[in-house]
This record gives structure tokens, sequence and C-alpha cells, in this order.
């Protein structure tokens, strides 16, 4: 969509690609060739508002795919690439979209290495045995691979009492993981305490990016710099519900609830 001098809502994407992972990675997510959109959410910026919102996508939300059908909305990367989800998410969602940003597994925890890390306290030991998560209790330090694990989770367990107990498994768990850690990443990337490092950091984030063709470094360093100057970021997931229909497992849109965010996304309302 043409992009003036009003808000911008971009769309970040995190794929599951194999290309370019740690061999620490590469043990949990398997040799399969192709990728789909594993990470899926909308950041909606308004200049000089001092105010940014994150949408998460689940995905494994239920939508209708520009000539494929019904489907997960995550599939329709691996159906037509980029180009294909950008038209998906907007006939889901109703929303405009101005630029779409892409970044790997590998690539992904390269940034958070390049950043230094990334901090979450865990109230009792956590594992996933899928993803290759596996922490003590207590604030933990988490490096690439291992934030990785963190925000790809879905069999999220903790040990309670003596017993791995499943504690927010699923969509809705796994994004707010993924909220908590890329706000902390813009925390860190956009800080004006790494002010003079910027240019270093610019350059990890662009070999980590695939971005369209329109949106350059540059754009990017902007975005950093409006993140600098916004007074709050607020997060949110699209509310949804479980569904299993013909025997495939969705998650669907909650209404009147689901509609209420996205109107409060497109106009920098209070999406909570």
């Amino acid at each position: 969509d043409p992009v003036g001098s009003g808000p911008v809502n971009y769309l970040f994407v995190g794929s599951d690609s194999r290309a370019n992972l740690e061999p620490e990675l590469g043990g949990f997510f398997g040799d399969f060739e192709g990728q789909r959109a594993d990470v899926i959410m909308l950041m909606h910026v308004v200049p000089g508002a001092g105010k940014t919102q994150l949408l998460s996508i689940p995905r494994d939300l239920k939508v209708e795919i520009p000539g494929s059908g019904t489907n997960r909305v995550n599939a329709a990367y691996a159906f037509g690439g980029p180009d294909l989800l950008v038209a998906t998410v907007k006939r889901a969602t109703g929303l405009p979209i101005h630029h779409y940003v892409e970044v790997g597994f590998g690539e992904f925890a390269d940034v958070v290495d390049g950043l230094g890390g990334v901090t979450v306290t865990f109230p009792n030991p956590a594992r996933d045995n899928k993803s290759g998560l596996n922490v003590e209790a207590g604030t933990v330090k988490l490096d690439g691979p291992q934030a990785v694990a963190f925000v790809r989770s879905r069999q999220y367990e903790e040990l309670q009492g003596g017993s791995w107990v499943g504690v927010d498994q699923g969509d809705t768990g796994r994004t707010a993981r993924q909220q908590q850690v890329l706000s902390q990443l813009l925390d860190k990337a956009t800080s004006p305490a790494r002010l003079f490092d910027l240019p270093f950091v610019a350059g990890d984030v662009g070999a980590a990016v695939t971005a369209d063709s329109r949106l350059g470094l540059r754009d990017l360093m902007g975005l950093g710099f409006n993140l600098v100057r916004a007074g709050n970021v607020e997060a949110a997931t699209l509310p949804v519900r479980n569904s299993t229909e013909g025997g495939v497992a969705y998650v669907v849109a909650v209404e009147p609830d689901a509609g209420r965010v996205l109107q409060a996304f497109s106009t920098g309302g209070v999406m909570q």
C-alpha cells in the first residue's frame, strides 16, 4: 500500500527457513525444505505520536488465502511467499500494510547476540523438549539460540512441585513470549545509550533483515529513532479460540473482541 505522511503499518515475519541455522538450533527444527511464516506480527507507528503498537496474528489463524481457499494464515507464505502472505493478512484484518520485514531463525539469533542477549525472569525451571528450551529458575540472560527456543516454544513446561506442568502452551502463550522478547530487543536497539553503536547495530540488522524494496536501511534506522521517542509500546494478540474443522486444528477470531482490537490498532486506540 502507498505510504503517506500518516500512520505506517509494518508486517513483521519470522520465517522457519532452515538457512543459516547455528548448530545449536538445527537439531531441534529438522531439515525439511521450504519455509512458512512462523511469527506474524503487525506494528503500527504514528510518526511523532510517541506510541507504537504491536499486534500478534496467531500462525494457526483460519483465513481465506486468495487463490488457495481456507487454511492457516502461515500457509500463505509457503504457497506464494511474502506477496501472498501480505495479501492474506490484509484480507483477514482489513488493515493496509505499508512495509514488509522478514527475519529467519538464524538471523534472529544473530540479532539477539548482537544486542547482548535478552533477559527473562522464570518463576520456575522451564523447558520445551521440542524447541530446545531448558533454563533454571530466576532471571536469565538468553543468548541467540536460547531466545529462539523461547519464542518458538509451543510445549512450554515448568517444574512445579517436582512435576513438569504445561504452562501457556499453544499460540496464545507463544505470542506473549514473542512480544516480550521483541519489545526488549526494540528497546535495546533504540536505546540512547546505544546511539554511538548505531552504525554497527544497523549493519547487523541490515544483514539479518529481508525487507520490501521501498524499505531501506535508512528507513529501518528511522523506525528505530521513532521508537526511541515513543513513550510506550502497547502489545496485544488478536483474540481467538480453538477450533477443529474437517480434522484440521485452527484458531478462529473471537467477535466482537477481534473487531474491537483491530479497530483500536488501526486508529492508535487502546487495544487491551
